[in-house]
């Protein structure tokens, strides 16, 4: 699908706009899956100020979408009508450390990265960012955790830009988490995180680190084209017990697979659509209901038209 150019009236009504705007930008190579139509527009904005400017001009008739590193996201086919955003490690990629063991960090960096340097700078607390794919943006954006930490337990404050341009800061206790979930509107785009951690050795928070990797790659087939864990564990029950048990494990759908190593993973073994992996998560939901009448609730984030 090709939609209508929007950069001339984009260009017209910011003449200040400093980032980068593309219209009919291919979004597949932004996902973990490789799969997806284009943006009507794709915007890179220069900073936190850029961001703000832009969304003040913006027409509210036209939406909004935000994408991180595509780590946990499905673009369906036709890709996607509005504007997309996404932030790019130039302009929201930095890590500060500050006294008592805080870190600010930018909603680009990758969560791997955010753990290493914390425990560069002997900071523990954050070592179980190394198991989840993606960056800080969509981590406070869900509450992303693993190996026994979430978001939740190390965040002090995020900051971001609403819809309306204001540039707003939420404290822990404004953020409204629960499991895999955030309460905070979802106009805001988050830009930045102070983190608190505590005193820790380098050399140990590093070989946790290294147990979590050895861990993930025993289990987790993450050297495909995937997008990390399908489904959010429902309540007393873990998602990849269901569907083994459902009998999907190994289960294909066009060129989309369940994982064979970890079925709560979906993998594109090489020319899957976007269609073939969201019908084949559909597949094991329905399977999974027939089966334990569980209703499994999905974890990746699905955007666009079919």
């Amino acid at each position: 699908m090709t939609f209508p150019d929007l950069t001339a009236d984009i260009a017209r009504l910011m003449p200040q706009l400093r980032g980068r705007v593309s219209a009919n930008e291919p979004l597949a190579p932004y996902t973990w899956f490789r799969v997806g139509g284009p943006a009507q527009l794709l915007f890179m904005p220069a900073d936190e100020g850029d961001l703000a400017y832009f969304l003040a001009h913006l027409p509210r008739e036209i939406p909004v979408t935000v994408i991180g590193l595509g780590s946990n996201l499905i673009v369906r086919d036709g890709g996607v009508a509005g504007v997309v955003i996404r932030l790019s490690a130039k302009g929201f990629g930095e890590i500060a450390v500050e006294d008592h063991c805080r870190l600010r960090i930018g909603a680009a960096v990758p969560d791997v990265k955010a753990a290493r340097a914390a425990a560069d700078a002997g900071i523990d607390g954050l070592a179980f960012y190394r198991g989840i794919p993606g960056a800080i943006g969509g981590a406070l954006r869900m509450n992303a955790g693993a190996h026994g930490g979430e978001t939740k337990d190390a965040l002090i404050e995020a900051c971001g830009v609403d819809r309306n341009g204001d540039i707003r800061v939420f404290a822990n206790a404004d953020m409204g988490y629960t499991y895999r979930h955030c309460s905070a509107p979802d106009d805001v785009i988050f830009t930045s995180a102070l983190y608190q951690g505590r005193p820790g050795d380098p050399k140990q928070i590093l070989a946790e680190m290294d147990r979590i990797t050895e861990a993930r790659e025993a289990s987790q087939p993450i050297k495909e084209k995937t997008g990390g864990s399908t489904f959010k564990n429902p309540d007393g029950h873990k998602a990849w017990q269901l569907i083994d048990a459902a009998g999907c494990r190994g289960l294909v759908v066009g060129d989309a697979q369940v994982s064979e190593m970890h079925c709560n993973f979906l993998i594109n073994r090489g020319r899957a659509t976007a269609a073939d992996i969201e019908t084949l998560g559909e597949t094991v939901r329905r399977r999974v209901r027939e089966t334990s009448g569980v209703e499994l609730q999905w974890e990746i984030k699905r955007i666009g038209v079919a």
